[in-house]
């Protein structure tokens, strides 16, 4: 339930927001606006002031919405009235009250980054755990406990961003990526190696944006100290003798580095059907002891086979509050918002063109999945999803493609150079081509989406 409201309030606000863009430029530019719908199909709710006011209405299905526009190409209009028919206003205003739709999403997502990093949100420092083996983290000697405090562009000694959680990181590597470029990670001194820099080379590492990217750069997640929190009785911790608390400091003599490089180890224990024997040395109220471990081979769906031992290892990463005042908060609202369109932008490029797989492309199902789990986590990551979707519309509505406000600011674009629209043969014919694209994408988006809720992707 918390899933299907989440999403229905996702969509209607950013629909609302959309129309409403459209709505007040056109009635700014003289335009009378006969009904602001949000859905389609049966009406639900109706109310107008008067016969000749904007009739606003919600409707059943919720899945878009609309603003009608008194326009003489559709309908009779009385010749008192004519001037104010969206049709008969100059080229420059049509093009503004289309364009304004998209606009007002892109204004949305500013506030919503702003807001959320007003909320703010406890999120672990950008102290790594150790790097996956064969990353370009591991080539870099990043350690296992490094806190990265800055990511620079390559052979920029100033132009570095700032980092201070691990999220933040996150997307200054995903930007990186996808530029192509590799960057510099200067690193704080709190650990035995004191202050450096490492060269991060990226040009390797594939750069499809998907849940496995930032494993393929190295990040295996924050640092995390190799503490046994929880034992599942009957289970191989429980049968070793571990019990919660316990610290692991070797396995078969070998240092654990953190967390990671032991859950790391455990997952590597097998040997075909067989489970490989590991000793353990742990620290348990000032003693040490040596305790044979038996980790259980587990298939996976994919049918890779791995180890466990069920129990939770890791102690909580160390957290900070990543918060912002209000001018700094808009900055960043204003950036990020730029960033992730530009970011949409070059992805859907890279699909068009092949260098990207059109498995990335993401339907209701997924939206609806996503706004689920963003409402369980607060709301500052809530307001962080929507603002993130509301950057994807003002893209996606920009496109060049009929039916999208983008395929109908091309229709301007062509007017302004020829001094006449298009003709209304060639406006059908580009319609059809736009509803067959737009259906096409949306069985692709639908078949992603049950696809990821499978697990077959």
């Amino acid at each position: 339930m918390t899933t299907v409201l989440s999403f229905l309030l996702t969509i209607a606000v950013l629909v609302a927001v959309h129309e409403w863009g459209h709505y007040r430029m056109a009635r700014a530019c003289g335009v009378r606006v006969l009904r602001f719908s949000i859905g389609f199909g049966r009406v639900l709710w109706r109310r107008q002031a008067h016969p000749q006011a904007t009739e606003w209405v919600v409707c059943l299905l919720p899945l878009g919405g609309y603003v009608r526009m008194l326009d003489s190409r559709e309908d009779h209009v009385a010749p008192e009235e004519r001037a104010l028919a969206f049709d008969q206003r100059p080229l420059w205003q049509r093009s503004l009250i289309v364009a304004a739709g998209p606009v007002a999403n892109l204004l949305l997502a500013v506030l919503l980054y702003a807001a959320a990093s007003w909320v703010g949100v406890q999120e672990p420092v950008a102290r790594l755990a150790t790097p996956v083996a064969g990353s370009a983290l591991e080539r870099a000697g990043l350690q296992a406990g490094d806190r990265v405090t800055a990511v620079c562009p390559d052979g920029a000694v100033t132009g570095c961003e700032p980092v201070r959680t691990i999220s933040e990181l996150n997307w200054q590597l995903t930007r990186a990526v996808i530029d192509g470029e590799p960057v510099w990670l200067e690193l704080a001194g709190d650990g035995p190696t004191g202050n450096r820099r490492l060269m991060l080379k990226l040009d390797a590492v594939d750069p499809e944006v998907d849940e496995r990217l930032l494993r393929r750069i190295g990040v295996a997640g924050a640092y995390s100290e190799p503490v046994i929190t929880r034992v599942v009785e009957g289970g191989a911790a429980h049968e070793a003798g571990l019990q919660a608390g316990d610290r692991v400091l070797q396995v078969d003599g070998v240092s654990v580095r953190d967390a990671a490089w032991l859950r790391e180890r455990i997952r590597g224990s097998t040997a075909g059907e067989q489970a490989v024997v590991q000793d353990w040395l742990v620290e348990r109220g000032g003693q040490r002891l040596e305790l044979e471990v038996r980790p259980r081979p587990t298939r996976l769906a994919d049918g890779q086979r791995i180890g466990r031992v069920e129990a939770m290892i890791g102690s909580t990463p160390e957290q900070v509050l990543a918060r912002r005042d209000v001018a700094d908060g808009v900055l960043h609202g204003w950036r990020q918002s730029l960033e992730m369109s530009w970011l949409t932008l070059r992805m859907m490029g890279r699909m068009l063109i092949g260098q990207a797989s059109l498995s990335q492309l993401s339907g209701p199902l997924t939206i609806a999945d996503a706004a689920g789990q963003s409402v369980q986590r607060g709301a500052a990551q809530y307001l962080g999803f929507l603002a993130l979707v509301s950057v994807s519309l003002f893209v996606l509505n920009l496109l060049p493609l009929p039916m999208l406000d983008g395929g109908h600011l091309m229709y301007h674009l062509f007017e302004a150079v020829t001094g006449r629209p298009p003709s209304d043969a060639w406006l059908a014919r580009l319609q059809r081509v736009g509803m067959v694209l737009l259906l096409m994408l949306m069985a692709l988006a639908l078949t992603n989406d049950v696809t990821r809720l499978l697990g077959l992707n």
